[in-house]
Parts: C-alpha cells; sequence; structure tokens
C-alpha cells in the first residue's frame, strides 16, 4: 500500500507591515447647505457630539473648509461617500474632500 504525500505550503509571517496611509476628510463651506445639516453629519457620521459638531461647523464656516477626520483612505473614502449621498438625499451640495495627512 503506498502512502500520499501531501505537500503543505509554508506560511511565512509578513514581518515588513507599514501602516496605512492616513487621510483628511474636510468639509468644504457653501451658500446652501446648512449648518443644522453640517451638524447632523458630523454627529452620525463621524461620532461628533452636538457641542463639538457645532463647533466644527462654525469652524467650517469661517474658515471656508476644515478637516473633520484623519482616517486610513479606506475608512475616509467610505465617510467620504457615506456624506457626499446623505447631503445629495437631503438636497445638499455638500463637498467632501479627500487630502493626504502630512
Amino acid at each position: 500500500m503506498a502512502t500520499e504525500t501531501i505537500a503543505r505550503p509554508k506560511i511565512v509571517p509578513k514581518t515588513n507591515l507599514t501602516e496605512p496611509s492616513m487621510f483628511k476628510v474636510i468639509y468644504v463651506n457653501d451658500e446652501k447647505t446648512t449648518m443644522e445639516f453640517v451638524i447632523e453629519s458630523l454627529c452620525t457620521i463621524f461620532d461628533y457630539t452636538d457641542h463639538d459638531a457645532e463647533l466644527m461647523t462654525i469652524k467650517i464656516h469661517e474658515q471656508g473648509s476644515a478637516a473633520v477626520a484623519t482616517l486610513p483612505y479606506e475608512m475616509a473614502e467610505q465617510k467620504g461617500i457615506e456624506v457626499t449621498m446623505l447631503a445629495r438625499n437631503n438636497g445638499f451640495p455638500l463637498v467632501v474632500k479627500l487630502e493626504p495627512s502630512a
């Protein structure tokens, strides 16, 4: 009776892993998106408190834009898409940009 030899690949763990690139999620101020919507989106999508969302909304309004979060690219992209879809579904032209974090 012959025995079969089963080849099993060696699993070598990767030891040279790098941290994922971080990206800033930036809200751009416009004249149509309400401050209430911006506050709501910051609370809903980014888990801001009401107070912190209000302060960030004022910063966005006064400076023209502001980074609301810094996340790995895939998460930043997903959050940006969620905010954009929420804005469009509510009739707002809010623009969300992603920029590499320095």
